[in-house]
């Protein structure tokens, strides 16, 4: 899938220090160079230039997926289960309002709400479920429900697509994460998924979210059937979206993880495309703000390399997380950890919200306090907390 080493990247990466726009080509070439060194430099330098402050973020959630149940088929996933299987499940809700409630009094302020594309669920069986949400916890962000899923409800309830939205966003949905984007090009799309929204409805989903006022991030899972072509397509289309409506507030890319899927055939990409990835995504989305770092799958020192390949961000705490977990990839990463990383790097570590502002020194202090305590009870033999 590598090509072999251009003669010069250097005029591409001077352009995109200087603050030009880059081409799809140029990008191109970026992914095709082993100069990782080069690459890594050139993103740490406009990752400075795009964030001067001193400091680099993190934030404290949960992944609670509300249900397993799903009609799409998607080689690259290890977590759903069909309509028919015995595994499949649907949250509880005093279960769901539990996580939360476990989330909060670690200084959680959000949670990624996220489930299969369920064949029987109305809207209205999901407006409830964020009004039971926010009707218990008011302050706590809920970042929900994927495009997939989105698309997803149009079509069983005969909706258009901005009233599905405007009815959740009315009920409590916050902002809306990029999951469900893989690689936002067809042919890819149709060789790894079945009954799945395809790039331009994904796109779309995003497009009136944000024509509603509302914010998203934009992901990428990389590594598996796509040319490095198709990786830059990605980004291209990430990247006119955001020239159109500005309401990506980041990118996360992370590397396909095949282990307990139905395409472990295909050998993982290891940290060095990850991070050379990573740092083309930087000198590439000139428009998109923040790019977080992927510890989940790569682990705490490639995640914390990352700080110097153009995150500025080391992502989520994750409280809990299944998807990734089916897979068999399972890093985990105390508070503590987080921050030491960021430090380490040379930046002050403080907690953000979904928009990217810091919480108050307070709130930031009583959450460390508290994982710290979480902590001391598990080692003692209390209460144990997933930190993943």
């Amino acid at each position: 899938m590598i090509a072999p080493v251009p003669s010069s990247i250097r005029d591409i990466l001077d352009k995109a220090i200087d603050g030009e726009r880059l081409t799809t080509d140029e990008g191109q070439r970026l992914l095709e160079s082993h100069d990782l060194a080069s690459l890594g430099l050139a993103a740490d330098t406009v990752s400075r230039r795009m964030h001067p402050e001193p400091y680099r973020t993190y934030n404290i959630d949960r992944n609670i997926n509300y249900t397993n149940i799903c009609t799409a088929v998607c080689d690259f996933c290890a977590f759903y289960r069909s309509p028919k299987s015995s595994d499949g499940y649907v949250l509880p809700r005093e279960e769901l309002l539990a996580k939360i409630q476990e989330t909060v009094d670690l200084g959680g302020n959000q949670i990624l709400l996220q489930g299969g594309l369920h064949p029987k669920f109305k809207l209205d069986w999901y407006e409830e479920m964020l009004r039971d949400i926010k009707s218990a916890f008011p302050d706590v962000n809920v970042h929900g429900f994927s495009p997939p899923e989105l698309y997803h409800f149009t079509k069983v309830n005969h909706l258009p697509l901005e009233e599905v939205l405007e009815r959740l966003k009315d009920a409590g949905l916050g902002s809306i994460p990029g999951g469900g984007a893989e690689i936002l090009v067809d042919r890819v799309r149709n060789e790894i998924t079945r009954g799945k929204v395809m790039t331009d409805d994904w796109l779309n989903v995003m497009r009136v979210w944000h024509q509603l006022g509302g914010v998203s991030s934009a992901t990428m899972m990389f590594g598996h059937v796509e040319t490095l072509a198709e990786r830059i397509e990605h980004l291209d289309r990430i990247r006119r979206l955001q020239d159109e409506t500005n309401g990506f507030t980041a990118f996360i890319g992370w590397t396909f993880q095949p282990d307990h899927t139905d395409l472990d055939h295909i050998s993982p990409v290891g940290s060095f495309e990850y991070l050379k990835t990573l740092a083309v995504s930087r000198l590439f989305l000139d428009n998109v703000p923040n790019l977080q770092s992927s510890w989940v799958t790569q682990g705490l020192k490639i995640g914390q390399l990352a700080l110097q390949f153009g995150a500025n961000d080391m992502g989520s705490l994750m409280l809990e997380e299944n998807v990734v977990a089916e897979a068999g990839t399972v890093h985990f990463l105390t508070l503590d950890q987080i921050r030491e990383a960021i430090e380490e790097s040379g930046y002050e570590a403080r907690q953000r919200n979904v928009r990217y502002e810091l919480v108050s020194h307070e709130q930031e202090r009583k959450a460390i306090d508290a994982n710290r305590q979480a902590a001391r009870e598990a080692v003692g033999g209390s209460k144990l907390v997933q930190l993943m």
